[in-house]
């Protein structure tokens, strides 16, 4: 094999290696397409934190919110406790609120090494002088539940993923 081969398939195997054993030592992300789509209540915008929640029922980190207004998480009780406890800043995962009817696409990534492990996602709604749902949608974090549909209990008709 001569040196520029043996170069060549050094560089090769850097270039492929690296990616893999980031996957194999579940450091990596996946992201993913989320599409909420809303029941048509009437009323203001709901407020909708996605949050990823462990294998003990605790929450573990706040993956989206639906709603820009700082005055109104404390409408979203739970994980508001969750955020005054370990305040951080979510500006960069943060977006508008939802309206009846209306759908919503965001996307946002998750660790690798939480999907089929115990995990769960969160999906808490909350609108203006109407219910708070703590878990208008909560399902196991799977490869199966993040290629289906997966209905809401709430103002939540529907979500559905797709890689992204």
């Amino acid at each position: 094999m001569s040196n520029l081969s043996k170069a060549a398939l050094f560089l090769m195997v850097l270039t492929f290696a690296s990616p893999v054993s980031t996957f194999a030592q579940g450091t990596g992300t996946s992201k993913y397409k989320c599409m909420i789509q809303m029941t048509n209540y009437m009323g203001e915008g709901a407020y909708v934190v996605i949050s990823l929640i462990n294998s003990k029922g605790a929450y573990d980190k706040t993956l989206y919110v639906l709603g820009s207004d700082k005055k109104w998480y404390k409408t979203l009780k739970e994980w508001n406790k969750f955020y005054a406890k370990k305040p951080s800043n979510i500006s960069a995962i943060t977006g508008a609120s939802v309206t009846g009817g209306d759908r919503s696409v965001n996307v946002f990534e998750i660790e690798t090494s939480k999907i089929n492990a115990g995990y769960k996602l969160r999906f808490e709604s909350a609108v203006e002088d109407k219910n708070y749902n703590v878990k208008d949608l909560e399902i196991p974090l799977t490869t199966e539940t993040l290629s289906g549909k997966n209905e809401g209990t709430g103002y939540i008709r529907y979500v559905r993923f797709s890689p992204n």
